[in-house]
């Protein structure tokens, strides 16, 4: 027997609502739903804010000369200026900034300093080094304003 078309239909459709209804159940009432996204979202964790030490001062930043001896530095200075009669200088150029206290100044060109942590570790620098740290970049100081 050959069936019409609309009784098809709702043949198939009859059996998928009765196929519906068994597959449909409710949850048991101790079931959690959890929706990830939905109910809500954990903040990402923030790094913490990390602060910057604070510079040393007085220091040789680098690129600086530390000879061993007063008299190096002269003879670095000869050989600079084009005396090659002036002998070896034992100096070594600074890589990385160093703290430094000052022990002796002798003008603007010849300061012997101590490395900190360094015991009896003394050294002569060209570099002029002032009493106070330069000001921030950007910062004007209140004299200048």
């Amino acid at each position: 027997m050959r069936l019409s078309r609309p009784w098809m239909a709702g043949l198939v459709f009859a059996s998928v609502a009765a196929g519906a209804g068994i597959a449909r159940a409710d949850p048991p009432s101790n079931v959690q739903v959890q929706m990830p996204g939905i109910l809500g979202s954990k903040k990402a964790p923030v790094a913490p804010e990390v602060k910057p030490q604070p510079l040393a001062w007085p220091r040789l930043d680098p690129g600086a000369v530390l000879c061993r001896t007063e008299a190096d530095l002269a003879r670095l200075a000869a050989r600079r200026g084009g005396d090659d009669t002036a002998g070896p200088a034992d100096c070594r150029i600074v890589t990385v900034a160093t703290a430094v206290t000052i022990v002796v100044r002798k003008g603007h060109g010849r300061t012997q300093v101590q490395i900190n942590g360094a015991a009896d570790t003394t050294g002569w620098t060209d570099v002029w080094l002032p009493e106070k740290a330069p000001a921030k970049p950007g910062v004007v100081p209140a004299a200048q304003r």
